[in-house]
This record gives C-alpha cells, structure tokens and sequence, in this order.
C-alpha cells in the first residue's frame, strides 16, 4: 500500500531526529551540544476505505483530513 493519499496527494516527508545533551544555559549549565542527526520519516495517517465514486464503489487510500473534512463520500 502506498503511503499516498488518493485525494490530497499527501504523502511521508523527512526529518531529523536531534539528540542534545547538556543543561540548558538558562538553568545554569554551559548550554545544550547536539551529539547526533539521525534521519527519520513522517508518514501521513492513511485509511483504505470505499469510496462512493461516478456511481460505483471503489476502494481508495484516504488519509484521515480528507475523511473528517468531508471530501469523499462513503459506501
């Protein structure tokens, strides 16, 4: 299943995971270091649902703000 809505066109985007150690400046300490970067992925909350279209029923990948906003209708 691709991780794409078929209405939006919604799909995962990239990110970094930032690791920091040290106490922040503001509660005394020399500041926060970032020790390490790790790449990660953000994936949309996608549904297979049936979707009433052109007077049929098809099964289509929606992600959940196009079901609660309404876009799709149904079966």
């Amino acid at each position: 299943m691709s991780r794409k809505c078929d209405i939006c066109g919604k799909g995962s985007i990239t990110g970094n995971t930032i690791v920091r150690h040290g106490l922040p400046k503001s509660k005394g300490g020399i500041g926060l270091h970032t020790t390490g970067i790790t790449l990660r992925r953000f994936l949309p909350n996608v549904q297979k649902i049936r979707v009433r279209e052109n007077g049929g029923v098809v099964r289509k990948t929606v992600c959940a703000s196009c079901i609660k906003a309404g876009r799709i209708e149904k079966a």
